[in-house]
């Protein structure tokens, strides 16, 4: 246990190795994470608890932190040694609840660098439980505070007491365990400064978004070009083509492989086999994985705190507060986390705020995966134009609903962290447990996408959803009346319904009306089925008519702009 943004969960990497587990805890969507470690002839279990700044819960993660404690056998208190007055409320608080419990003094190397020296031994003498100095990011003391669990114990002489009481003891502590000698700035001294303030700030925030996604699309299409292609198409096709040949034509060959006769093209032929392999696991897997992996990167620097408290103002205005950032940012790379960090947001407002902005504008990396593959051949123009909407329409969509939706929207409270050099096992385990899960949770919705159009192509439902919407498709969004069914599918994959749209023949910019209404309209069924246990079913209906209503005059307004008035 420990306070946010104090190396808690790369001392939990240092323990647990690979071992790792990511779960929600039981009745709530709070992640934890959950790992085993050998300690002499015993494995024990490893509990990775919310972070939290004191055992008074302000939010439903701070709750669940509490509520682990009730399953501790041991603590293992995390403190940032460069913030010990903060950190020592959780610790005193921990204390009073008489459980087994030791200290890992972390960032020790840090806090020398800013001139400060904590006295561990006198620290630990004074709480009367083991105190090791560690720095997790290189190991250094990981051993000894594995050692040291064997030592764990209770200081009975720890009553409980009041707020005040604590802080008076905190004050005591500090003064004869701390020292803080006077020190230069240095040039990451000045480029935190340089980071936090908006005249600078803000440029440079721009700056890292744009260089973070033009990492994110370099490393997707390396990985296409020189991995997953070659593997599809040289291994993997002559395969199909032979299942092809044995199958013959029917049901059976539709399902699995697609229109038998027809030159086998793995984005379009609309396979299980086929399609439903290709496109989770050559055109959206690469871009996942590139994102999270740079995501990791900017969450285990300490930037991102940095970020929410830069657009805490904008967000205000938005009806929510720096925290939205994160939803946001999720949300990118997939919207079912993006919507389960709504919870941490305070009030109904911000998070009924938060989470319809994010099923109107936020798409998720499989879709912008999707969006890639079929604007970008015809240039940054075109893709430039879908982005640029969505985030004229997440900020006046952000401010109307600020004025409309009733409730408040309180301040920020964030620890913004020093700067740290990430740890790249923890980034790779963070990203890897990310891929895991959503290989576990996604790519099942997208082979149900896929059975689910076979069967109604089949029977002739899209074409007739087709025939029925074609003439509002073109007189309203001038689009062709099959792109409908492309609405129809975006409830199960909006990965797999941007692919739809290829065998269409649109002009450029009818993608870009059609891409940009399937962002909007409504969000696939597993971030649905997130946002509805959110939510609740009241404030659900409301989000789903504003989506709606939004993509339709979103659609409409394209359609005047880029072809002027419908005949």
């Amino acid at each position: 246990m420990g306070n946010p943004n104090v190396g808690k969960s790369v001392v939990f990497s240092r323990l647990t190795g690979a071992n790792v587990i990511a779960s929600n805890y039981p009745g709530t969507t709070v992640d934890y994470a959950k790992g085993k470690m050998r300690i002499a002839d015993e494995v024990v279990e490893i509990i990775d608890a919310p972070g939290t700044y004191s055992l008074e819960p302000t939010n439903k993660a701070e709750e669940v932190a509490s509520d682990m404690l009730n399953e501790a056998d041991i603590i293992i208190n995390v403190v940032d040694a460069t913030n010990l007055e903060r950190n020592l409320y959780l610790t005193l608080q921990l204390l009073e609840r008489h459980i087994p419990m030791v200290i890992a003094l972390n960032l020790s190397d840090e806090a020398c660098h800013l001139g400060i020296t904590v006295d561990s031994q006198k620290l630990q003498t004074i709480l009367d439980i083991p105190v090791t100095n560690t720095c997790a990011l290189t190991g250094e003391g990981i051993k000894a505070l594995v050692d040291s669990l064997a030592n764990a114990q209770v200081n009975e002489d720890v009553k409980q007491t009041s707020r005040e009481g604590r802080w008076i003891e905190i004050g005591s502590i500090i003064e004869k365990v701390e020292q803080i000698q006077h020190r230069h700035h240095t040039f990451r001294d000045r480029f935190e400064d340089m980071t936090i303030r908006p005249s600078t700030g803000i440029p440079l925030a721009v700056g890292i978004i744009v260089l973070a996604f033009w990492f994110v699309r370099m490393i997707g299409e390396l990985l296409i070009s020189y991995l997953f292609d070659p593997l599809f198409e040289i291994l993997y096709k002559p395969l199909i083509e032979q299942l092809s040949s044995a199958l013959g034509p029917g049901f059976i060959h539709i399902l699995l492989i697609g229109e038998y006769g027809s030159e086998i093209l793995f984005d379009q032929s609309l396979g299980m086999l086929t399609t439903g392999l290709y496109v989770p696991l050559a055109m959206v897997l690469p871009y996942i994985i590139a994102f999270y992996f740079i995501l990791s990167i900017l969450e285990d620097t300490g930037y991102m705190p940095r970020l929410a408290t830069l657009v805490d103002n904008l967000f205000h205005k938005l009806g929510m507060h720096g925290h939205g950032i994160i939803p946001l940012f999720l949300g990118l790379g997939c919207n079912v986390p993006g919507a389960l960090s709504t919870r941490t947001l305070e009030t109904r407002k911000q998070r009924f705020i938060s989470a319809t902005l994010l099923a109107i504008a936020v798409p998720c990396m499989a879709q912008t995966a999707m969006v890639f593959g079929v604007l970008g051949p015809y240039g940054v123009f075109y893709l430039g134009l879908v982005f640029l909407v969505l985030s004229i329409l997440y900020i006046f969509m952000g401010l109307l609903l600020n004025k409309f939706v009733k409730g408040s929207s309180p301040e920020i409270f964030m620890e913004v962290p020093p700067y740290r050099r990430p740890s790249f096992q923890a980034i790779l385990k963070k990203t890897w447990m990310r891929i895991r899960w959503f290989i576990r949770e996604a790519i099942p919705f997208l082979f149900l996408g896929v059975l689910i159009i076979n069967i109604l192509y089949y029977i002739g439902i899209l074409q007739l959803i087709g025939v029925v919407l074609s003439p509002f498709m073109e007189v309203l969004f001038g689009l062709p009346g099959e792109a409908s069914t492309s609405l129809v599918i975006g409830f199960l994959r909006k990965d797999l319904a941007v692919g739809m749209l290829i065998p269409l023949g649109m002009t450029p910019l009818q993608l870009v009306i059609a891409v940009t209404m399937l962002t909007i309209y409504f969000p696939c069924v597993a971030t649905f089925s997130v946002l509805l246990r959110e939510l609740g079913i009241k404030d659900m209906i409301r989000s789903t008519l504003i989506m709606i209503s939004v993509a339709v005059t979103v659609g409409f307004l394209l359609r005047l702009v880029f072809f002027g008035l419908p005949v």
